[in-house]
């Protein structure tokens, strides 16, 4: 019997949890392959040879892609005994409901939970977690270790295939990381802060429990902010970091509007007494952002925000309107109430006490359109934060990355053979062939090699999961340095924002 060797994993619950009756229903019906496609195979299959994908198409704003998440659904769905003969029985009678007949092969499963003691005989080689891939290569492959159970390596697919949405996540996130940073470095001369720079506000507007989870754990790998518990709570248990990311105290509408609208500046000041020390974000813009900005905070409540410091700053936030005027416009007004300063490279800066957080309408393309007007406008970046919610977690699919799961390598009578599909009606559909391995050429960049023509000792995949057992597992702090961006992803665009100014100066005939 195949003995686990250190790494073990501590969060799979013994037979009879949740997790067995997963693994044998944890699959549509159409790829569940030993319900139903265990009978297509040709004769005397002995190796199922299977890999994953993001395809790489023409035209996608997304080159590569950020690999996270493997960890968890090894560890949660996959890793210790998954088979007890209870859910074989379980089994069999939901799918002789489910298909009216009986496709279900009981003995199939009995022979695993017998032979491997209910252990997956497969294994799972990967892409290290957090490493920055481009599309169209191997991230991960999956073959049986058992001849027997050539079945159980696309049976999997399903639940493996869900690897599309923290990948996703990931890489969206990372590519507003690589915004900020460039405007960041641009406008202050620093990235000072950029960690911090994009809250995940999207827990509310994701379909489930599990996807707030794995989406606020993959928004994790690139910024420290969150109000997400739940990817918390994951990058806690399955990837050993105590606390990934932090927030502040905040007001929401219905801590405002509750004291009525007269009363408005009374909901402010309560927010600052009961918060007095460290940052704090009050929604203003309930009844007149502009309003609440000039007479409220920058008049009635001045010397009460001027009496914050830089640990206790005063966060206002937006909430509706034209995201990039509305900013814009506030930033102005705050600036007449309390003045500005320049740094170090000539942009404006608020006073240390006050801040901005912009979550209303953020994507990509505003968060790109907002600093950039904010650049015209010769404010630094430092004077704001970002949230992000549906654009973040939620506003995006399997086909953003184009990600798939395709065989290409069989074994039938001993004999090995690359396998393909190549669909005249889309050549972006075209699949790998034979056994793969990912690896650096000559240029220093990845390249997958197929065909089983890849060098062991060069091949980037690691084995992460073999015969029930994990047998890597990373931390979100190795994960964090893979994802890391690169100097020439931080690189503005080269220009004297001083001598810029001067040059508007003398066009305006000022000079």
């Amino acid at each position: 019997m195949f003995v686990c060797p250190v790494v073990r994993n501590t969060n799979v619950r013994k037979s009879g949890s949740v997790c067995t009756v997963i693994i044998l229903q944890c699959t549509d019906s159409y790829e569940s392959h030993y319900i139903t496609h265990y009978k297509q195979y040709p004769p005397n299959v002995s190796k199922i040879y299977s890999y994953f994908e993001c395809r790489r198409k023409k035209g996608s704003q997304f080159n590569e892609v950020v690999f996270f998440g493997l960890q968890y659904l090894l560890k949660k769905y996959l890793t210790g005994q998954v088979i007890t003969e209870e859910k074989i029985q379980e089994a069999k009678v939901f799918y002789q409901l489910h298909f009216k007949q009986a496709v279900f092969d009981e003995e199939g499963w009995r022979k695993v939970l017998e032979k491997h003691d209910g252990r997956l005989p497969i294994r799972i080689k990967a892409v290290p977690e957090g490493k920055i891939i481009p599309r169209g290569n191997v991230l991960f492959t999956v073959e049986n270790t058992d001849p027997s159970f050539y079945w159980l390596t696309n049976y999997v697919e399903t639940m493996l295939v869900q690897m599309w949405y923290p990948i996703t996540v990931a890489t969206i996130s990372r590519e507003f990381k690589k915004i900020l940073a460039k405007h960041l470095k641009a406008t202050s001369g620093s990235l000072q802060g950029l960690h911090l720079k994009l809250h995940d506000f999207g827990y509310r507007g994701v379909s489930s429990q599990e996807s707030a989870a794995l989406g606020g754990a993959a928004h994790l790998v690139n910024f420290c902010s969150t109000d997400t518990v739940a990817g918390l709570l994951m990058a806690q248990r399955y990837y050993g970091c105590p606390m990934a990311g932090f927030s502040i105290p905040a007001a929401e509408h219905s801590t405002i509007i509750s004291w009525g609208k007269s009363r408005e500046k009374d909901a402010f000041e309560r927010v600052l007494d009961e918060f007095s020390s460290g940052p704090v974000s009050v929604v203003s813009d309930s009844y007149d952002i502009f309003n609440a900005c000039k007479h409220i905070w920058g008049d009635k409540l001045k010397e009460r925000v001027m009496e914050r410091g830089q640990d206790s700053c005063l966060v206002i936030r937006p909430d509706s309107g034209d995201p990039a005027e509305t900013l814009i416009e506030v930033i102005k007004i705050l600036e007449e109430c309390f003045g500005c300063l320049l740094n170090s490279v000539g942009y404006k800066v608020l006073p240390s006490y006050l801040r901005i957080i912009q979550g209303d309408g953020i994507d990509l393309s505003s968060v790109d359109e907002i600093l950039h007007k904010l650049t015209d406008e010769g404010w630094s970046a430092e004077n704001v934060f970002f949230g992000c919610g549906s654009s973040l977690l939620q506003k995006l699919n399997r086909d953003t990355l184009s990600c798939a799961f395709k065989c290409s390598y069989v074994e039938t009578n001993g004999k090995g053979m690359d396998v393909y599909k190549q669909p005249v009606t889309d050549p972006s559909k075209v699949s790998k062939r034979g056994r793969l391995s990912l690896r650096r050429n000559s240029d220093g960049l990845f390249e997958t090699v197929e065909r089983g023509a890849g060098k062991p000792e060069e091949d980037l995949l690691v084995t992460v999961f073999e015969n029930g057992c994990l047998l890597q597992n990373y931390s979100l702090e190795e994960i964090r340095k893979n994802a890391r961006l690169r100097e020439e992803e931080m690189t503005p665009t080269t220009h004297n924002h001083k001598e810029e100014l001067l040059h508007k100066h003398i066009i305006n005939g000022t000079h």
